[in-house]
Parts: C-alpha cells; structure tokens; sequence
C-alpha cells in the first residue's frame, strides 16, 4: 500500500538528469558552423601547430555535432514524428554520419560541413514544425 502511493505519478524523460524539456536543433548547428570555420582556417594556414591544434578542436567539436544531434534523436523524437516523418532516421543517420568520421572528424573538406550544416537545417525544420504542432 505504501509504495503504491509513493510510486510516481507521471514519468518524464529528457536529455539531462532534470527533466527540464528544453530541446533545440541549434546546439548542433553552433557546433557544426564551428566545425566548416575551423576547416575553412585549417586551409587557409600553412602552420604545423596550428593545424594540429585546429584538428584536435574540429574533431571535439564533431564529437559534440554527434551528441546533440543523438540526444535530439533518442530523448525528443517520439515514434509519432517518425510516422509523421519517415526520413528521420534515414536525415539523423546521414548527419551523424557526416558529424563522424567520414565527415567532421575525418575531413578538412569544406564541402563536407555544408552538407552537415543542411542535414542539420532539415532536422531543424522538422523539429520546429512537431514543437508548433505539440
């Protein structure tokens, strides 16, 4: 009887520890910009440090591009946006993927974060339109 009524009511999820519900497609969007302008001065810049220096943070901030783009995907989308959606997950494959190692982190191609930054805007666009609908 005791842990009946001690048992939560309601079961929240959200990307952190405290439910706080706030989501936003930018978080990948900065990290990403980050990513293109590091490329663009990596190329630019004929210095061994720092090129080094420039690939070691383009890398952490691919990382992070991966991270907020997965906690968009696993914490805010529910199946009834991908039924609505169905190239979700085809869209967050190919971000993740252009994030990763055969883009972000394994390029200095600035070609390769412009099509990060649009797989990005195409989420972004998604996401706007479920939280209008919500």
């Amino acid at each position: 009887m005791l842990a009946r009524l001690l048992r939560p009511k309601h079961v929240a999820s959200a990307h952190c520890d405290l439910p706080c519900g706030v989501y936003d497609p930018a978080q990948a969007r900065i990290e990403a910009e980050s990513v293109k302008a590091i490329m663009e001065k990596y190329n630019a810049n004929d210095d061994p440090v720092f090129r080094t220096r420039a690939l070691i943070i383009k890398e952490k901030r691919a990382e992070l591009v991966k991270h907020h783009l997965w906690v968009l995907w696993t914490d805010y989308f529910k199946p009834q946006h991908v039924e609505k959606y169905p190239q979700l997950h085809q869209l967050f494959w190919e971000a993740t993927k252009l994030a990763g190692a055969a883009g972000g982190k394994g390029t200095v191609d600035v070609s390769q974060a412009d099509e990060l930054l649009a797989k990005i805007e195409e989420i972004s666009k998604i996401f706007w339109e479920t939280k209008q609908a919500a």
